[in-house]
């Protein structure tokens, strides 16, 4: 899910919350959930309702924190990764591990 400037936030089993990401995948979740811990907000999790048994499970995860945004948080550079360095958009999105260059270098080098 891209990053969003929208700050959208609700109730997850009756606890106010910033809604962070809504109808994702398990793995997203899981890896979303481990972050945002290790960055120490306290995380919560809702499965998202299903029409069929068919359909695939989804979630919605937020946090208690009611001022986060993501967005924000990634382009001030508060996010930290496992190893320490700072969440880049592409590692936010799991789209690389990558915490280089930063999301204003956008590769050309000025001579």
């Amino acid at each position: 899910m891209p990053l969003e400037g929208k700050h959208n936030f609700g109730s997850i089993n009756e606890t106010r919350v910033t809604f962070v990401e809504k109808a994702i995948t398990k793995e997203r979740c899981d890896f979303l959930q481990r972050l945002l811990e290790y960055n120490g907000f306290e995380v919560l999790v809702e499965e998202a309702a299903r029409k069929s048994e068919e359909e695939p499970q989804l979630y919605t995860l937020g946090v208690t924190d009611i001022v986060f945004n993501p967005t924000i948080w990634i382009y001030q550079r508060k996010l930290k990764t496992f190893d320490g360095q700072r969440v880049t958009p592409g590692y936010w999105e799991q789209r690389t591990e990558e915490s280089n260059p930063n999301y204003w270098n956008n590769g050309s080098a000025e001579k």
